[in-house]
């Protein structure tokens, strides 16, 4: 089912919420609580984040509660945030509430199959999150009809084995037009645009991540955000410093040693000997 724009709005504004003030010496429970009083009351995101909350206060994790949540969140959503919450992932949580923050966006505009599928898809690609439960997710989602899925179930067989250039090429309106007369007109309806088709033909054989950018480019699709890299900049004068105290203690020893030796008394310590 798909929601009201203003839920996705504020479903937006939640997560990027979250992602900005994760981890600033907040509890995540206090946290959810404090930007609930923040959203719309006449949405029922407020009632989600409610339930979100006491998920986390009883198993310490959000995602089973996006799962029962299924007719307010998308089986894709509940997969990004299970992926970020898993013990032995390397799935970055701020990383995730930047995806789904992007992904709300683009449902409250124009949103198309073709452009959140691209989206869905490369986030999988990128993060490396799996392509068997996040094909299963991708395909539950409401946005998607009888034929989006069963192609969607199709591609999770094949990626791998087939280019997915040529998968997205056999589905474009360009692929329709230019195929044989005599070819089989029990074909498998269109999904694709022929702008579509035609980048998917040019980048055959090519890295995905090369088709992903080339539809961005052309078509405007969302971009899936990348993790940022850590600023060492902030550790670097620390350390220098540790270093430049370092090397003045060596300095005074040095100038110790020269002047006739240096003195061991001042890193002796008493011992305290009990009397009888």
């Amino acid at each position: 089912m798909q929601l009201e724009r203003e839920e996705y709005v504020e479903q937006a504004y939640f997560f990027r919420a979250m992602g900005e003030r994760f981890g600033e010496n907040t509890v995540t429970q206090e946290l959810m609580l404090a930007i609930r009083e923040e959203v719309l009351a006449t949405t029922k995101l407020p009632l989600a984040i409610d339930y979100l909350s006491a998920e986390l206060k009883l198993s310490g994790l959000i995602s089973p509660a996006m799962v029962r949540l299924s007719h307010y969140f998308t089986p894709f959503q509940a997969f990004v945030i299970g992926e970020s919450e898993r013990d032995k992932g390397k799935f970055d949580f701020l990383v995730a509430m930047q995806i789904l923050q992007k992904e709300a966006e683009y449902r409250a505009t124009q949103c198309t199959p073709q452009g959140l599928f691209m989206y869905q898809f490369e986030t999988i690609c990128r993060n490396r999150l799996g392509y068997d439960h996040g094909f299963d997710a991708v395909s539950r989602d409401p946005l998607f009809d009888e034929g989006w899925r069963e192609w969607i179930l199709t591609v999770r067989r094949q990626v791998g084995l087939v280019d997915f250039a040529d998968l997205l090429y056999v589905r474009s309106a360009l692929y329709a037009k230019q195929k044989s007369p005599d070819a089989d007109e029990s074909d498998k309806p269109v999904l694709f645009g022929e702008k579509e088709g035609r980048i998917a033909l040019a980048h055959r054989k090519k890295d995905p991540l090369w088709l992903f950018a080339a539809l961005e480019r052309h078509l405007n699709y969302p971009t899936v955000p990348r993790p940022r890299k850590l600023d060492e900049s902030r550790q670097l004068i620390p350390l220098l410093m540790r270093r430049v105290e370092r090397l003045e203690q060596r300095l005074k020893l040095v100038e110790e040693e020269s002047r006739g030796g240096i003195d061991l008394s001042r890193f002796s310590q008493p011992l305290d000997i009990p009397e009888e």
